[in-house]
């Protein structure tokens, strides 16, 4: 996993996600970075240590610099996963999962219409995402010889062909 851990929203995702995945047995590999020079030490460490996957945590960080998580992924043939479809598996990496980024955008333009029209932000709600977009990019998956069940492809709401 990697994570910007000197943002602490970043390192609190990281903690939930890498104790998610201790609860089903997955071993974590936490590789956390704080500056652009850090991944050149993180790929090091997955040179010695070869991850079975890569689970990237999106902050600016690890975002403007996804596209060396990208190639590094594919020159390995080591499955990228990331929270954002846009621009993660847009530009090459494997999957992704998460909130769909428009649904979210478009209620925080809802939330903050309601400001300017004079709600108090303490009496509104708490909101959620509720959609979850699963997206794929198959020409990834040909390219680093990772083959995804076709049931599994089928769940995708975006495939990348």
């Amino acid at each position: 996993m990697l994570w910007n851990r000197d943002d602490l929203g970043m390192s609190m995702r990281y903690d939930a996600s890498a104790g998610a995945a201790r609860s089903l047995d997955v071993a974590v590999q936490p590789l956390g970075l704080r500056e652009p020079d850090d991944f050149n030490g993180v790929f090091e460490a997955m040179d010695r240590d070869r991850p079975d996957a890569i689970f990237m945590v999106a902050d600016a960080l690890t975002t403007l610099n996804r596209k060396r998580v990208v190639d590094y992924a594919g020159a390995h043939h080591i499955p990228a996963l990331y929270e954002y479809d846009v621009p993660n598996v847009q530009d090459g990496g494997l999957m992704s999962y998460g909130p769909d980024l428009n649904e979210s955008m478009e209620r925080a333009a809802d939330l903050t219409a309601r400001i300017f029209a004079g709600a108090r932000p303490a009496d509104l709600p708490f909101e959620e995402p509720t959609r979850y977009k699963l997206v794929i990019n198959l020409k990834t998956a040909k390219a680093t010889d990772i083959e995804l069940p076709e049931n599994f492809v089928a769940l995708a709401d975006e495939v990348i062909e």
